[in-house]
């Protein structure tokens, strides 16, 4: 009588590992509680297709200051659109972004972002111009101001940054899924002393940083040591140079929409800080 399969011995015991370890990045990488990232990862291209065009939805109605919206890592613009709402409400015009997140290395995806930010601003005067940005967004801008100048440069609130790296990419990052899916930007995003989060060192403008303290993946957290929200740790979303920080009870791919982080967006924009009251909205 044959003898049933059993992953013993060692080279049994690495496939076993091995395979596990697909299985559950498929289900971290593919969570069915957010249909914002399905959305995403559908329009994941062949790397022999064009690279896409940055795009960018403006509201332009004639006021004194606008916010530039960076969505993160295989997002969509579409991610964003409550954070719109909220910020024309509140007397902002708004540009929304897309960008091809995970085709390009984020040096390659900076001045395509950056370059065709300002041929839409070019045309405007604005007394300031501040951005909201999520996750690979917050490395984006980063990397830009690390060397350039931005003129009428407000103040920039970061949702869930990997500021100082994910122990994800230290993890995951040697996965061919995970490299397929996230592109040559996901596997920069480590936490290694040489990592480009890491090499870009502290800030020398206004910048407000929002972390998140809940998941909606059970398998990713048991990655992290301490609090994280799923992708990246509360630790490491720190930064050096920044204003204020502040901790809130949402998950990574949700934390844009929640309201909390849109109300403490909007003082940080006003006000420098996140505080605890909305100030006024900006004199038109």
């Amino acid at each position: 009588m044959p003898k049933a399969y059993s992953c013993r011995g060692s080279t049994n015991n690495y496939i076993c590992r091995v395979l596990l370890r697909h299985i559950a990045l498929i289900f971290s990488l593919f969570p069915l509680m957010d249909t914002h990232i399905l959305e995403a990862q559908r329009v994941v291209p062949p790397k022999e297709l064009p690279i896409p065009e940055v795009t960018i939805d403006a509201s332009v109605h004639g006021r004194p200051e606008c916010v530039v919206l960076l969505h993160g890592l295989v997002r969509t613009p579409r991610c964003m659109k409550k954070m719109v709402c909220f910020l024309e409400a509140e007397g902002y015009e708004v540009y929304n972004m897309g960008y091809p997140s995970n085709r390009l290395p984020v040096e390659e995806l900076t001045p395509l972002v950056f370059n065709a930010l300002s041929k839409q601003l070019e045309q405007r005067s604005y007394n300031k111009i501040h951005f909201i940005v999520h996750s690979l967004g917050s490395v984006i801008v980063r990397q830009f101001l690390k060397d350039n100048e931005f003129k009428a440069l407000g103040r920039v609130v970061m949702l869930a940054p990997p500021s100082q790296g994910s122990e994800v990419v230290d993890r995951l990052g040697g996965i061919f899924l995970y490299k397929w899916i996230n592109g040559p930007a996901g596997l920069q995003l480590g936490t290694g002393p040489d990592s480009l989060p890491n090499r870009l060192g502290p800030v020398n403008f206004e910048c407000g940083v929002l972390a998140g303290r809940k998941t909606i993946n059970l398998y990713l957290s048991t990655l992290f040591p301490g609090e994280n929200d799923g992708k990246v740790s509360v630790e490491r979303a720190k930064l050096e140079g920044m204003k204020d920080f502040r901790v809130l009870d949402v998950a990574h791919p949700f934390i844009m929409q929640n309201r909390e982080a849109m109300r403490l967006s909007l003082n940080f924009l006003r006000e420098g800080r996140f505080g605890s009251e909305i100030s006024s909205k900006p004199e038109s």
